[in-house]
């Protein structure tokens, strides 16, 4: 008999197809349908705010969907099916529901299985490491991404006689899910999704949820996947939906039949940070962190990488106010082009060789966005252990691109988790004549660091691509301990030195 894996559930799902009556609503008067709107508006504000929900938890958006299955689409994710209850409910009390009729609507669950992790069905979510904590949390309660375009689609697994998913091993169906995750991790930073169980709720046994900033792309890797073997022999889909995102504050444009979004909103208007879909390993391979590309998770990555949100008032001060300090001390704190700019770092126990390749096509999808700046892996440590160091100019994007890093092979630990305060990533480069001396000063540095109060550890990691490119993370106790040492004279006499070595000047950034 095959094993089922174990799965855990996180947000609720329910993706609400509404048709309008277009006819009823060029024959209504103007006061009639001002009210419809401005209803009609309200309720997609304050559930997109999350105001219907006690517990803060969800997400929910407004698209415009092309064709004659459905004019809109409303997404919602909610902590329970009550929660996704009420809201269904609630939009029948506006006066904009008159004019619409329901012709088909889709409710699911976000889930992770066995295959993401035998330690967490083992053990805890804390005895999970962070990078793969990560993922999962991504997974289970996923953001809508900031993404124009959606497109929604329902899949099952194949039952039949000659072709049977779940007839199949444990094993077989990993490797063919390995494949299939390989086709949309090369979409990664292009495509998001999310997908949720929905086997006992609705007629398939998974609903897909595709984000993307260009239609082509949902086109492609729909394309492509079709002729991945998990696809081609087992899958079997449902009618498929594509659509617009709009803020609800365009709903009378769209019903003007105007384009929406309308003027400037188009581009970051929704402050959505998003990590990532949450889903069953057998859909589309996401349990062995592969999949569209996603979390995100995180993913990610918004892995989509660009900027997704406002960062909190409090970390913004905080991170100005070690800027400012670091200005004090004439030592650079990281703004190439005039701009500020944040890292992501990750640890991998992978082979090298294998971590690069995998990055390297990463990095290929990153490099689409404005707001990438490098994306790099860095080895030769004491520990074994791999870096990988994604930097861009927003700590919003950085914390995307860690959706997608997190489900590279054997992450182990991210940067700036551990317990105590994460300092800095620090990156030189080094005249090539002057690489040897600059190993020997950080053997010497590394000495004094080994003798000060609140330090926790520092590591020299070089750039498998360049050796004469070097990263320095270094981990604290608290603020206050880090900043006693950049003070110190020990390190004012390294940065003047410094200044002969370099090639360039240093850049310190914060690790999102």
């Amino acid at each position: 008999m095959v094993d089922a894996p174990q799965t855990d559930e996180g947000w609720y799902a329910l993706h609400d197809f509404r048709t309008i009556d277009w006819d009823a609503w060029r024959n209504t008067p103007e006061n009639t349908r001002e009210r419809a709107v401005r209803e009609g508006r309200e309720y997609l504000a304050a559930h997109e705010s999350l105001a219907d929900v006690d517990d803060g938890e969800g997400a929910s958006a407004v698209f415009s969907v092309l064709g004659d299955k459905a004019d809109l689409l409303i997404v919602h994710f909610r902590s329970s099916l009550d929660a996704l209850s009420r809201a269904e409910r609630q939009f029948e009390q506006t006066a904009f529901a008159e004019f619409t009729d329901q012709p088909t609507s889709y409710i699911s669950v976000t889930e992770v299985s066995g295959y993401v992790s035998d330690d967490y069905f083992k053990g805890s979510i804390e005895d999970v490491n962070a990078g793969l904590r990560n993922y999962i949390e991504g997974k289970l309660k996923p953001d809508i991404p900031d993404d124009e375009y959606v497109c929604f689609y329902p899949m099952s697994k194949r039952r039949g006689e000659t072709h049977n998913w779940y007839t199949l091993s444990h094993e077989e169906r990993a490797d063919l899910m390995s494949g299939h995750g390989r086709t949309g991790k090369s979409y990664a930073g292009k495509i998001k999704q999310v997908i949720a169980s929905s086997l006992g709720f609705d007629d398939y046994e998974w609903g897909v949820t595709l984000f993307s900033d260009d239609p082509i792309d949902i086109k492609d890797v729909v394309y492509e996947m079709r002729f991945d073997e998990a696809t081609s022999k087992y899958g079997e889909f449902g009618s498929f939906y594509i659509g617009r995102r709009f803020p609800p504050s365009d709903l009378g444009a769209y019903l003007r039949g105007e384009t929406v979004p309308t003027g400037d909103e188009s581009a970051g208007h929704h402050g959505h940070a998003h990590h990532g879909g949450g889903s069953e390993d057998d859909a589309h391979g996401q349990g062995h962190g592969h999949g569209h590309g996603d979390d995100s998770h995180h993913h990610g990555g918004d892995g989509h990488s660009h900027d997704h949100g406002d960062d909190s008032d409090h970390d913004a001060v905080d991170e100005d106010s070690i800027r400012g300090e670091l200005a004090d001390l004439d030592i650079y704190a990281g703004k190439p082009h005039g701009e500020d700019v944040y890292a992501t770092v990750l640890y991998s126990e992978a082979d090298e060789e294998a971590l690069f390749e995998e990055v390297d096509g990463l990095r290929k999808n990153f490099d689409h966005y404005d707001s990438h700046v490098k994306t790099a892996v860095y080895g030769a440590n004491e520990r074994a252990r791999t870096a990988v160091v994604s930097i861009w100019q927003t700590a919003s994007a950085a914390e995307t691109a860690a959706g997608f890093l997190s489900e590279l092979p054997e992450i182990v630990e991210r940067a700036g988790e551990q317990s105590g305060f994460g300092t800095m990533g620090m990156f030189y480069t080094v005249k090539p004549d002057s690489r040897a001396d600059f190993v020997e000063k950080f053997a010497t540095v590394g000495g004094v660091l080994d003798d000060t109060d609140g330090h926790m550890e520092t590591d020299l990691m070089v750039n498998v691509e360049n050796e004469n490119d070097m990263f320095i993370a270094s981990q604290w106790r608290s603020k206050e301990d880090a900043m006693g040492f950049f003070r110190s004279d020990a390190f004012r006499n390294t940065v003047q030195w410094g200044r002969d070595v370099l090639a360039d000047r240093p850049r310190h950034v914060f690790l999102a």
